[in-house]
């Protein structure tokens, strides 16, 4: 499956953190790595929320990941 440069950029970022540097591209639309920055803090926001709905094993990370992602998205919406 093919994606945008930037939605690819977002998940190399999330994926490499400070380490992301090294792999920056130039030429990137801003607007669209602002756009695909919130859906993907949201999609990683509404996944473990599905799975915490269940009966989730250890509920404690996952319940940590989906509030970390609601800051991050939260970020982006205000910032």
């Amino acid at each position: 499956m093919y994606f945008d440069a930037e939605w690819e950029h977002v998940f190399l970022r999330l994926r490499f953190g400070p380490a992301y540097d090294v792999l920056r591209a130039p030429g990137l639309d801003g607007h669209r790595l602002r756009l695909y920055r919130l859906a993907l803090h949201l999609s990683l926001v509404a996944g473990p929320l599905r799975l915490l709905d269940g009966d989730f094993p250890e509920p404690g990370p996952m319940r940590g990941i989906a509030e970390y992602n609601l800051e991050r998205a939260l970020e982006c919406v205000a910032g």
